[in-house]
């Protein structure tokens, strides 16, 4: 895929990244269908699959889940740059993808996160910063359903995937009413793939 874009296409995927970030409260994986929205759907900088599997590849490494935005702006400058065909220029727009979404993801809700988490500290037995924390919880379990549901509605076989869903709701039940630590769960459902199962 090859796509032209400006400075102002540039300038407006940075300021992009940046409102995303400060709407990523639970990670940067939470605005993902967002992303997808406004890469794949509006601007048309991405196929869904290079973007699900940015996704995928950078939730498989080991590292941080916010790598798989290098992967989107890596691939969205690399198709502005006519891919690693096009040489030394497919590179550089390919970093330069990198760069922009990073720098935009991270910068301002580090900024934000360093201010408020030393205000937060200062002022934890305060009601309304108790209340703050007991209300984002339910909207960062609504965002990351929003995100598993962007990433599988692209298998178009939702009939066929009950299983997955079953095997979701299932460990989210145990995630919640029991001790049992999630890595177990992760190892049970690598166990699961393994054998075809899940």
């Amino acid at each position: 895929m090859s796509i032209v874009m400006t400075h102002a296409d540039w300038l407006g995927l940075f300021t992009h990244f940046m409102t995303l970030s400060l709407l990523s409260i639970g990670g940067a994986i939470t605005t993902a269908p967002e992303m997808q929205r406004y890469l794949v759907n509006d601007r048309l900088w991405l196929t869904d699959a290079q973007f699900n599997s940015s996704i995928a590849l950078a939730q498989a490494a080991p590292g941080p889940n916010v790598l798989f935005v290098a992967l989107v702006g890596w691939n969205v400058g690399l198709n502005a740059g006519g891919g690693l065909g096009a040489g030394m220029a497919g590179w550089g727009f390919a970093l330069l993808g990198v760069a922009v979404t990073m720098v935009g993801m991270m910068l301002p809700s580090a900024t934000l996160t360093f201010f408020a988490a030393r205000w937060g500290h200062r002022n934890r037995e305060l009601r309304p910063v108790r209340a703050f924390k007991q209300g984002v919880a339910p909207i960062v379990i609504a965002l990351l359903l929003s995100t598993g549901w962007v990433l599988t509605a692209g298998h178009n076989h939702p009939a066929q995937d009950w299983p997955l869903w079953l095997l979701t709701v299932v460990t989210a039940l145990v995630v919640w009413k029991t001790r049992i630590h999630l890595l177990w769960l992760l190892g049970a459902g690598a166990l699961l793939g393994a054998l075809g199962l899940a």
